[in-house]
C-alpha cells in the first residue's frame, strides 16, 4: 500500500541534508523536487519491514556498490560506539552500559566494518550492556555468509582484541592485526618493547638507540622491533613502534591534564572525588594524614608525580599483535587507517544527528540506525566520486544550498551560487544544475538517472 523505495530515499536525504525527527523528514520531503508519493503513517510502517529486512539489505547494498566503485575487501576494519536515550528506563535494546560519552542514559550499541578505503561494510545493533568482544565473531560470519567473503585482514582496536577473536581470525585465510597495550605486556616481553636499543626504520638494516636520536632528523620517522611470540596456544608478531612525533603529542596532552587537575585542587572544586579512567583528575592524589604521619582533620590533595613519572615512560610507544608474516612497514601502514572508522562514527553522531534516539520500539531503533548506515554509505561514495577534495561539512552544506525556484510548466532557476564544489559534482555525475533555466524534460532526466 506504499512505496518503500520512495520512504527509505527521503529518510536517507533528510538524514544527510536535514538530520531530524520522522515527521519533520516527511514535511521536508515536500520541498524536494520530486514530490512524495506516501503518507506519514507509511514512514512508520516501512520502519517495521526496513527492520526486518536489514540484513538482506546490507548485502544488497555491498552487491551494488561493486558496480559503483571497487571496494577493497582484503581490509576490514572493525570498532563498536554507542548511543543514547532520553529516557531513564531500560527496555529492549536500550540498557544502561558504558557510555562512551559518560551520559547517565540507557544505550544501544552499534558495531560497524568499514572496508579498507573507509566505505562502511555492514553493522549491528546490540544491547547497551553488551560485552564489545562478542559481537565481531557474529556479524562477522555474516559478512562470510552473506558477502560471499573469505579472505580478509580483520583489523581492531584493543578493546576488541581478545583471544577468542585473534583465534577466530587466525585461520581459513584470514588474518588480524590488533593493538596491543604496551602496559599489559608480560614483563618479560615489556622489558623488551621499552628496551631503548636495538629499533629499526623501513628500508633500512642499522639499528638505532632511542637515546641518541637527533629529534629534528627523525620527528617524523617511525622506528619499530618485532618479535614472534606464542601464548594461550596462539603464534603471533609483536610489533612495537616508537615515534617522537607521538611521544611529543602524549606529553602535551598530559601536561594540560595536569594543568587542569592542578587548577581543580586550587580551586576546591566538588568535582575532587568523581574520576573516571584516562580521566585528567587521575592525577589528583587524596592525602589523610599530615606530614608528620598523624591523621589528618581534613584531607588534603595534591598532584601525583608518580603516576606522572609512570604514564611518562610509555610515551611514544605503540604496539600491535599480528598473524602475518608480511613486512612490517605494511602492517603500521594497515594499522594507521583505523581513524577513518571513528570518523565514520563521529559523522553519524555530529553531521548525522544519529544520537539521542528517541525512538522507543526495538524495530524503528533497528531500522533508524539502518537509514544512518546507509546515508553513511553514500556520503562516502559521493566523497571518493569528489576525490576527497572536501571536508564532510563543506558538503553537506553545499548540497543544502543547491536550491530552484520554479517556474510553473517551464522549469526550475537555480538560486545557488556556483562554485568549485557545484562544479565538481557536476563534472562527476555528468549533469549540470547552473544554467539560468532547467527545463522540466531536463529535471525529468537528471531524476531518472537516480532509480538505475
Amino acid at each position: 500500500t506504499f512505496d518503500l523505495d520512495s520512504i527509505l530515499s527521503r529518510l536517507i536525504y533528510g538524514r544527510i541534508i536535514y538530520p531530524s525527527s520522522k515527521l519533520a523528514t516527511y514535511e521536508l520531503s515536500k520541498k524536494f523536487i520530486e514530490q512524495p508519493n506516501f503518507e506519514l503513517q507509511h514512514i512508520y510502517r516501512a520502519l517495521e519491514v526496513i527492520a526486518k529486512e536489514t540484513d538482506f539489505i546490507q548485502s544488497k547494498i555491498y552487491d551494488n556498490s561493486l558496480k559503483i566503485c571497487n571496494r577493497n575487501k582484503g581490509i576490514l576494519y572493525y570498532d563498536c560506539t554507542n548511543y543514547f536515550f532520553e529516557i531513564e528506563q531500560e527496555d529492549g535494546l536500550k540498557q544502561y552500559g558504558f557510555s562512551k560519552e559518560h551520559r547517565p542514559n540507557p544505550i544501544v550499541q552499534m558495531g560497524l566494518f568499514m572496508d579498507g578505503d573507509g566505505i562502511p561494510l555492514a553493522f549491528c545493533i546490540n544491547k547497551g550492556n553488551t560485552n564489545e568482544q562478542v559481537t565481531l565473531k557474529p556479524l562477522e560470519k555474516k559478512i562470510i555468509s552473506d558477502f560471499d567473503l573469505s579472505k580478509f585482514i580483520v583489523c581492531t582496536d584493543a578493546g576488541l582484541a581478545s583471544n577468542a577473536n585473534r583465534k577466530f581470525n587466525d585461520k581459513d585465510n584470514r588474518a588480524f592485526i590488533t593493538t596491543q597495550s604496551v602496559k599489559k605486556l608480560k614483563k618479560h616481553l615489556k622489558e623488551w618493547a621499552l628496551d631503548r636499543s636495538g629499533w629499526y626504520l623501513e628500508n633500512s638494516d642499522k639499528t638505532y638507540s632511542l637515546d641518541t636520536l637527533d629529534e629534528q632528523l627523525y620527528h617524523n620517522k617511525i622506528f619499530y622491533k618485532e618479535r614472534w611470540i606464542k601464548e594461550d596456544g596462539l603464534e603471533q608478531k609483536l610489533v612495537v613502534s616508537f615515534s617522537l612525533k607521538y611521544k611529543k603529542y602524549q606529553q602535551t596532552i598530559r601536561s594540560r591534564q595536569v594543568e587542569r587537575a592542578q587548577k581543580i585542587i586550587d580551586s576546591k572544586s566538588a568535582k575532587l572525588k568523581k574520576c573516571n579512567a584516562n580521566d585528567y583528575k587521575r592525577f589528583i592524589t587524596k592525602n589523610h594524614c599530615t606530614a608528620d604521619g598523624e591523621v589528618a582533620d581534613k584531607e588534603s590533595y595534591s598532584i601525583n608525580t608518580e603516576l606522572i613519572d609512570q604514564e611518562a615512560v610509555y610515551d611514544g610507544f605503540y604496539a600491535v599483535c599480528t598473524n602475518l608474516e608480511d613486512d612490517t612497514s605494511e602492517i603500521i601502514k594497515i594499522n594507521k587507517r583505523r581513524w577513518e572508522i571513528e570518523e565514520c562514527f563521529r559523522i553519524m553522531k555530529t553531521e548525522f544527528k544519529a544520537r539521542p534516539v528517541y525512538l522507543q520500539r526495538d524495530d524503528r531503533i533497528t531500522a533508524h540506525f539502518t537509514t544512518c548506515f546507509i546515508s553513511l554509505i553514500i556520503y562516502r561514495l559521493l566523497e571518493k566520486k569528489l576525490g576527497e577534495k572536501y571536508t564532510c561539512s563543506e558538503i553537506i552544506s553545499s548540497i543544502k544550498n543547491m536550491n530552484f525556484y520554479e517556474i510553473k510548466d517551464e522549469g526550475y532557476i537555480p538560486t545557488y551560487t556556483r562554485s568549485d564544489f557545484t562544479d565538481d559534482l557536476h563534472d562527476a555525475f555528468g549533469f549540470r544544475t547552473d544554467y539560468q533555466i532547467i527545463n522540466t524534460k531536463q529535471i525529468k532526466k537528471i531524476i531518472k538517472t537516480t532509480k538505475v
